[in-house]
């Protein structure tokens, strides 16, 4: 498990939970996960589907979201696809061959599907390893975003007895969590419940008097950061976003007015970071698997609280700071409550309005917004002050009489409580993330994301041993940007203060690197000082895979013996010119100097040597 879990998806560790469920996963036996947004839900099924033998099938209900996660596998070498209303027939039956073939381990279906007349029986010919059911608060009633196709599901358990169900939400009352267990028929589940606790969230109440001045108070201390404003109609977002841009912010909007290709396009934008603004209705919902949004702002009063825990969760599910904003009105009350009148069933009505009287509270509330909201699920808050949110801490007064006028000039945020990471490092690693973002056609954070690059920017990484040592970089990754991301770092080191070497790295994050299997197999046979040659084929890797291996165990372990790999002195001296005149550790450019006659597993062997002679222990 762990192994997998560095390899694929750049984690050392797994978040509270996640072990546990993906444990039960693997043994067969169904469950039901809530967990927070950026909690880490789709790791416990994402990674036991690696592990069984057979497909996983995971349904989710948002289109864009699920593109989104099949992009992000795909990305960290992981064969996934996808299969909803925005494929053709013919992309749809290529989808449905490839996976015959055994070759996906994961496929994302809508719940639609399963009504499509040969779908099912498409289902029984394959070999699946367990069904993952997204959004599951969807199949209940009581469910703040019920959805009448999620009751189809309830077949699941009859027609594939043998398979584990995990169902997953970010946002359950205890009676939903019920719902979902009998909706679904699972047999002898275990429910399992993490904190909903966002420590890195702050939440605060503004009056809505003059809201567009605070907006723009707001937005000049996040310039060039990603941003939602929900808005309570279709009008309300179009206005705002075109104010917004008059003032030069790059915002757009998205709501269920605009044509499908029209909100596809605008929410694509956010996501490539193209704009940094989005201004939405609640059409925008869970639909957005973006790591990296630092404020969320609610221009109107959300209709219950489990869909306002749900959106500010877009906020900072990077681990990183975030801010979470409401503008509070009365008037927004009268706007849900003649929308009400309209609810011909009296339950739901009634529900509807008991969940608009929660909203309420929270709204007028003097004490600590954290503690209200973990209340509201069930979940016991005992601290006096949370430190964060402005029940709990007086907020900076919002100077909105400011930037009405003036340009606005990038602000830089501090989003770690960490003040080690090198903002001007940062900085240039974000803008060459964008580059092979752009270059791939993919969202900046499935290149890397903003941890990760705060992480580089912190300990300086220059080897590949020590790349693989940062949160979120795999073996994939490590293969496809390391060297340009290292390039950078190194370039940028030497001329820090006049320093040659990177700054040292705390020796507990050394220490803590966990030695996966396939390193242990490479070490036993370099103690008995077969070659690189020989243990890849031995092992049936490739020669580089086992250079790269010898490059971090001898950064881990200082008295590994591997002298016997050293190239003779002619080409090690070769090397070494060549290394040098790059200005840097990258091979392409070496490789380009000396030719083909040098292998990039011997160029990775010299660089080991070179680090040993130019340090006094391996980096």
């Amino acid at each position: 498990m762990q192994t997998i879990l560095k390899k694929y998806f750049g984690y050392k560790e797994f978040r509270p939970l996640q072990k546990e469920i993906i444990e039960r996963v693997l043994a067969g036996r169904d469950c039901v996960v809530l967990m927070p947004t950026g909690g880490g839900k789709s790791l416990c099924f994402q990674l036991p589907a690696l592990m069984r033998d057979g497909i996983a099938i995971v349904i989710s209900p948002l289109i864009s979201l699920m593109k989104d996660q099949v992009d992000a596998l795909c990305a960290n070498g992981i064969s996934a696809e996808l299969i909803n209303s925005t494929l053709s027939p013919a992309e749809i039956a290529g989808v449905m061959e490839k996976t015959k073939t055994g070759k996906l381990k994961i496929l994302y279906i809508a719940p639609e599907r399963l009504a499509v007349p040969g779908f099912e029986d498409f289902l029984h010919t394959l070999k699946i390893s367990l069904i993952a059911i997204d959004e599951a608060h969807c199949i209940s009633e009581w469910g703040h975003d019920f959805r009448p196709d999620y009751r189809n599901l309830k077949m699941l358990r009859k027609k594939f007895p043998a398979i584990p169900i995990i169902a997953l939400t970010a946002t359950a009352t205890q009676q939903v969590r019920e719902d979902i267990v009998k909706q679904l028929d699972l047999q002898n589940s275990l429910t399992f419940i993490s904190s909903f606790n966002r420590p890195n969230l702050s939440y605060e109440v503004l009056p809505k008097k003059d809201s567009f001045k605070s907006i723009l108070a707001l937005l000049h201390n996040y310039k060039n950061e990603s941003v939602i404003i929900y808005c309570f109609s279709r009008n309300d977002t179009e206005t705002l976003v075109s104010n917004l841009n008059k003032y030069g912010f790059k915002a757009s909007a998205y709501h269920a007015g605009l044509k499908a290709e029209q909100r596809k396009e605008n929410q694509e934008k956010f996501i490539k970071d193209e704009i940094n603004i989005i201004a939405a209705t609640i059409a925008f919902g869970m639909g957005i698997d973006k790591p990296d949004v630092r404020l969320v702002i609610h221009h109107s009063l959300p209709k219950s609280v489990e869909g306002y825990y749900q959106e500010t969760g877009r906020a900072g599910r990077d681990g990183l700071l975030a801010r979470c904003v409401l503008f509070f009105s009365y008037a927004d009350k009268f706007k849900h409550e003649y929308f009400m009148r309209d609810i011909a069933n009296e339950a739901e009505r009634k529900k509807s309005e008991e969940n608009l009287e929660h909203m309420l509270r929270y709204g007028n509330l003097r004490g600590c917004r954290r503690r209200f909201l973990l209340r509201y699920f069930n979940e016991a808050y005992d601290k006096n002050n949370c430190g964060n949110c402005d029940g709990c801490v007086a907020q900076t007064p919002l100077k909105t009489t400011t930037y009405l006028r003036q340009s606005m000039s990038r602000v830089s945020v501090p989003i770690s409580s960490s003040d080690a990471c090198d903002i001007v490092l940062f900085e240039k690693l974000r803008n060459a993330r964008m580059q092979e973002a752009r270059r791939l056609n993919i969202p900046p954070y499935m290149v890397f994301g903003d941890k990760t690059l705060r992480d580089m920017a912190t300990y300086f990484p220059q080897t590949p041993s020590d790349f693989l040592k940062m949160n979120g970089v795999g073996e994939r990754k490590l293969v496809q940007f390391g060297e340009s991301f290292m390039l950078i770092i190194r370039l940028y080191a030497k001329t820090r203060a006049g320093q040659e070497k990177i700054l040292p790295y705390r020796k507990s994050d050394l220490d803590s690197v966990y030695m996966g299997s396939t390193y242990d197999e490479t070490k036993k046979l370099l103690l008995q000082k077969i070659s690189v040659a020989e243990i890849a084929k031995r092992r049936g890797l490739s020669a580089g895979t086992v250079a790269s291996h010898v490059e971090k165990l001898s950064s881990i372990e200082q008295e590994l013996d591997i002298e016997y790999l050293k190239p003779a002195p002619e080409r090690f001296e070769k090397i070494s010119s060549a290394f040098k005149k790059s200005a840097g550790f990258a091979l392409s450019p070496v490789r380009e100097i000396l030719g083909d006659d040098y292998s990039y597993d011997e160029l990775r062997i010299t660089r080991v040597f070179i680090n040993k002679k130019i340090y006094k222990r391996p980096f």
